[in-house]
């Protein structure tokens, strides 16, 4: 669990570089060891002890030497170098939406900024909009960029907070008293944003009654080596700050006697608003709900397991990623939950990145990964030209790519490798490559990747243009967000879906956790408008074909279905799929 904070290190490395003006080929390296190292779904202290991450493409000797120093000492000394040649606050810029290193260098170098306080000060005196390359638009994107970082504080991704689980979990597991461990919360709920991860923990019933049980185990949780900081230490639940490789994190545990534990379940699993609801049906019906059990009376009725909670209530059972309030209660009343989209119904992945642009590795190894995952298929879609910070394709490369990848396909078995592209949609609303050369590919994705700080009307547009196009299957993260980094555009969202319900186009679940776009809301509003969704992990190695969960989960916090999903259909299905809007 490593490897966050590795990446991180590795990015950041190639942020200060940035910053003071370091030679571009070393910055662009570091930028795509981060990346592979973040992609990686194996532990890569446990590459290094076996002798395979030497082999790992990308990694070459230079950056082996800094992950071993990293491993044997907990830093790297090329980092502590780059730190030490800047203001110790000066990074803090580049959490900023709206600033990048090149954003950073210019307050700092012109302004003599070196802190966010600095630069709101900058803006408010009018120097930061005087200052060549910014502008009034731009100070102004970059003070709500300030006011949007300011506001999520507090909040971490859902990798993050699935790091910390996966920490505690494991040291939890080690106590052998230990029976049941349920993560609960918004974490359970596979939200987008956690602010602190509930765990709940039951031990065997004979152990149990051994006094001093539970506050034994709040021990071994409160004083495990990742603790950062103890919130508090009571008989049966315990809070705490735990340091994992990439932020810190709240997790409250909770040991809950195994004849609750259902009822626990399902209250400390939420949403508020559901539990609400069901709190108003037991009432209804002359029960009390709560996190010991359901009650008629004095007798408890259910508790121990948490399906009963829902039967006993006269509902089906409710999966957690629907637990919001969303219409789900009224639809367990009529038996009309929908059967959700899982990980087992994906046949292939739509957006895949290569050496070609910003990836790590060859198509065919994305094939042989992709095979692993028992895919049917997969879609290369590397990035057009105008993504030039991506070493985005010329037309002429793209020609080549194609050929190349149908010259594989006839080597392979057991997987088809798709010929796409990440086609830019440019200003105007017209696409990076013209339709001649689009329609020699298999699958085709369009994304705004400039100017998404523009006007409503503008982004919108440029979308809806986009999709009118026959070529163009699919719109990846329509909105463009990055969580607690970037706002979403502006975009009219109920208009992309209209449009794209009438012009045959799927939309993108980016599955990569900085983004998760569409959101979950919007996925509902887009199934129900008949829209295909198509989920992609957004990978630019191979192991980032294992974000893919991420994107499942919020596909079914939208109510997704295996029909709402592009990547349940068969290869032939698909193609005839892409067929119906090129033939219209």
């Amino acid at each position: 669990m490593k490897n966050a904070a590795l990446s991180e290190l590795f990015e950041q490395m190639a942020d200060i570089m940035e910053i003071i003006g370091e030679d571009r080929f070393r910055i662009n390296s570091y930028r795509r060891i981060a990346r592979i190292i973040s992609d990686m779904p194996t532990d890569i202290e446990i590459l290094l002890a076996t002798d395979r991450l030497a082999k790992v493409p990308g990694i070459g000797k230079s950056s082996l030497a800094k992950i071993e120093e990293f491993f044997k000492t907990g830093s790297i000394t090329a980092h502590q170098e780059l730190l030490a040649r800047i203001p110790p606050h000066l990074l803090e810029l580049l959490t900023i939406p709206g600033m990048g290193p090149k954003g950073v260098k210019a307050v700092y170098e012109r302004l003599n900024v070196t802190s966010v306080a600095e630069l709101k000060s900058a803006i408010q005196t009018g120097r930061l909009a005087e200052l060549p390359g910014f502008g009034e638009k731009k100070a102004a994107a970059i003070a709500r960029g300030i006011e949007f970082l300011e506001k999520s504080t507090g909040r971490i991704r859902l990798d993050q907070a699935l790091e910390a689980a996966h920490m505690v979990t494991e040291c939890l597991w080690d106590i052998p008293r230990i029976e049941r461990i349920q993560p609960a919360g918004s974490l359970r709920r596979r939200a987008e944003t956690i602010g602190d991860v509930d765990i709940l923990v039951s031990a065997r019933k004979a152990k149990a009654r051994a006094k001093g049980a539970p506050e034994q185990i709040i021990q071994s949780f409160t004083t495990a080596p990742f603790i950062r900081e103890v919130l508090a230490a009571g008989q049966t639940k315990g809070s705490a700050v735990v340091e994992t490789l990439t932020c810190p994190v709240q997790v409250d545990v909770r040991v809950v006697s195994p004849d609750s534990f259902g009822a626990a379940a399902q209250y400390f699993t939420g949403s508020k608003e559901h539990n609400v609801r069901l709190r108003e049906i037991a009432i209804k019906a002359k029960l009390k709900l709560n996190e010991y059990g359901l009650f008629k009376g004095d007798k408890k009725v259910a508790g121990p397991v948490e399906e009963e909670i829902y039967q006993k209530l006269g509902l089906d059972y409710i999966d957690p990623l629907l637990r919001e309030d969303r219409g789900e209660v009224e639809a367990a009343k009529e038996h009309a939950l929908p059967e959700l989209i899982d990980l087992a119904d994906i046949k292939g992945d739509f957006h895949a990145h290569t050496l070609a642009s910003d990836g790590s590795c060859e198509p065919s190894e994305l094939a042989e990964a992709a095979r692993a995952l028992d895919y049917k298929y997969i879609c290369i879609a590397d990035h057009s030209r105008s993504s030039a910070i991506a070493n985005g394709l010329s037309p002429k490369r793209l020609a080549a790519q194609i050929k190349q990848i149908r010259k594989l396909n006839d080597k392979l078995k057991g997987i088809t490798v798709l010929a796409g592209s990440e086609v830019d949609i440019l200003a105007d609303g017209s696409l990076d490559f013209d339709d001649k050369l689009l329609a020699d590919l298999d699958f085709v994705i369009a994304s705004i990747h400039s100017g998404l700080a523009s006007p409503r009307e503008k982004v919108t547009t440029r979308t809806l243009k986009a999709m009118d196009n026959p070529y163009v299957n699919c719109i990846a993260h329509p909105s463009g967000r990055l969580l607690g980094q970037r706002e979403a555009m502006d975009i009219d969202m109920p208009a992309v879906i209209q449009h794209a319900a009438q012009t045959h186009t799927a939309l993108e679940v980016n599955a990569n956790p900085y983004r998760l776009d569409l959101k979950d809301t919007h996925c509902k509003i887009a199934i129900e408008a008949n829209v295909k969704l198509a989920i992609g992990t957004d990978a630019h190695s191979a192991q980032g074909l294992g974000l893919m969960p991420f994107g499942v989960a919020t596909a079914a916090r939208g109510w997704a279905t295996k029909a709402d999903v592009l990547n349940t259909l068969t290869g032939r299905q698909l193609k005839a799929w892409v067929k119906a809007k090129r033939t219209k």
